[in-house]
C-alpha cells in the first residue's frame, strides 16, 4: 500500500515520468502505469486519505454467489423411477429455485461427486457361539534345529470367536491336513466349546474346490465338523470381508506377538506353553515357541 501512495505522489505532487518514478521506488514501468492507470480509473485525485485510496483501488470482492443446493440422496432416490433422468429433475430443480439453481453441468457433476461418496456397507453381527474365523499368518518363525543348525519354517494357526475376537494362535511345521485337523482340536480345547460354523480361508485343507455358492469341503476337515456337530462355511473367494475377524486377528498375533519376538531364536514346538490374545492385549507365544 505504501508503494501505491509513493506512485501516486510521485506522479501527481512531484510530477515525476513513469521511467523515473520506477527507478526512485525499485519498481517495473509496468507497474508504475498500472498503479497511475488505476487511479486514473477511479478518478482519483491528490491528496487522497489512505483508507479512501485503499477501498477506491482495491474494493472489496463480491462473495461468490450462493447456490441452493439440491437434495442429492432425494435425486438419488427418484433416478430409480423408470423414465426419470437427470435433465427432467434439474428442471423441477430449477423451477422451484430460479436463480439459485445450479446450471445442469453443475448440478450433474455435483450428484456425481456425492454418489462417489456413498459407500454400501453391511454391518456384520455376531452372535456368541455363531462363528470361529480361522486363518494362518503370513509371516513364519524360524526354528533351528540343535543338533544339526538346521532352520524350518513354521507356520501360525489364528482362530477369532465372532462376537468377542477372543483369539488363539499356535505354531504348527505346515498347513497340511494333518496339522490343520490337530490345530482345529487344540483350538476347541483352548476355547472349551464348539461353535456353530467353522469359516475358514480358501486353503486346501479346507476347501478342495472354491466356489462362491457351493464350495466343495475336505472329506476329512467335514468329518471333524460331523464329529463336532458343527459346520463348515468357507469366506467366499476375492471377499475379504467375509474373514475381516480373521484377518484382524492375524494382524493382532502378528503385531503383539511375532513382532515382538523377531529376535529371539526357538528350538522346537513344544506345546506346554500356549496362549491366547483378547482385543489387543498382548499374549505369549502359543505352540510354546
Amino acid at each position: 500500500m505504501r508503494q501505491i501512495i509513493e506512485v501516486l505522489r510521485l506522479k501527481y505532487e512531484a510530477g515525476l515520468s513513469h521511467e523515473r518514478i520506477a527507478r526512485a521506488c525499485g519498481l517495473s514501468k509496468g507497474v508504475v502505469g498500472k498503479y497511475v492507470s488505476l487511479a486514473t480509473g477511479q478518478g482519483i485525485t491528490w491528496p487522497l486519505p489512505e483508507a479512501r485510496l485503499e477501498a477506491q483501488l482495491f474494493p472489496a470482492k463480491t462473495p461468490p454467489e450462493r447456490f441452493a443446493e439440491p437434495d442429492y440422496f432425494q435425486v438419488h432416490q427418484e433416478l430409480k423411477t423408470k423414465g426419470v433422468t437427470l435433465q427432467l429433475l434439474w428442471a423441477e430443480y430449477v423451477e422451484r429455485h430460479g436463480d439459485k439453481a445450479r446450471r445442469y453441468s453443475q448440478f450433474c457433476h455435483h450428484y456425481r461427486l456425492w454418489r462417489g461418496r456413498q459407500r454400501r456397507s453391511m454391518r456384520q453381527v455376531h452372535r456368541a457361539g455363531e462363528k470361529i474365523f480361522i486363518d494362518y499368518c503370513g509371516p513364519t518363525v524360524p526354528v533351528v534345529d540343535r543338533s544339526t543348525g538346521e532352520m524350518r519354517k513354521a507356520q501360525v494357526f489364528v482362530a477369532v470367536l465372532g462376537a468377542s475376537s477372543y483369539t488363539f494362535a499356535e505354531a504348527t511345521w505346515s498347513q497340511s491336513l494333518p496339522d490343520w485337523i490337530a490345530s482345529h482340536q487344540r483350538m476347541l480345547a483352548f476355547y472349551g466349546g464348539v461353535p456353530e460354523l467353522l469359516v475358514p480361508d480358501n486353503l486346501k485343507a479346507a476347501v478342495t474346490k472354491a466356489d462362491r455358492y457351493t464350495p466343495q469341503i475336505n472329506e476329512t476337515y467335514a468329518e471333524l465338523a460331523a464329529h463336532y456337530q458343527t459346520a463348515v462355511l468357507p469366506a467366499r473367494p476375492y471377499k475379504p470381508k467375509d474373514k475381516a475377524k480373521a484377518e484382524a486377528g492375524v494382524l493382532l498375533v502378528e503385531r503383539w506377538i511375532l513382532a515382538r519376538l523377531r529376535h529371539r531364536t526357538f528350538f522346537s514346538l513344544a506345546r506346554g506353553h500356549r496362549g491366547a490374545a483378547t482385543g489387543t492385549q498382548p499374549a505369549s507365544v502359543p505352540g510354546a515357541l
